[in-house]
């Protein structure tokens, strides 16, 4: 199994920048995807980016042209990159990481962004 753990989070004024992180330890190499989500008070848990094994990465269209995921292999980091922030992108943000045979979460990470 895997154990994911996000940092970066925070307060940020809207229009700002935050880069989110989730290190991944443990039984990495079967790793497919991994994935962003994001959580806001009384809404659904959200897919906002994903990034294959070969790097193909995907956005949910909120975030396009805003966000970037990217991943270090070498240090089996995962990074979301957060630019022009907006008091709705407001969230716990969350990593997922998939294999064939299971899905790991991480604990989540809060974002607030002010207006």
């Amino acid at each position: 199994q895997v154990q994911l753990v996000e940092s970066g989070g925070g307060l940020v004024q809207a229009g700002g920048s935050a880069r989110l992180s989730c290190a991944a330890s443990g039984t990495t190499f079967n790793i497919k995807l991994m994935h962003w989500y994001r959580q806001a008070p009384g809404n659904q848990r959200e897919l906002v980016a994903s990034i294959s094994s070969d790097g193909t990465t995907n956005y949910v269209d909120l975030v396009k042209g805003r966000f970037t995921i990217s991943r270090d292999n070498a240090k089996n980091t995962v990074y979301l990159q957060m630019n022009s922030l907006k008091p709705e992108d407001t969230a716990v943000y969350y990593c997922a990481a998939v294999s064939l045979y299971w899905t790991a979460w991480g604990q989540g990470t809060q974002v607030t962004v002010s207006s």
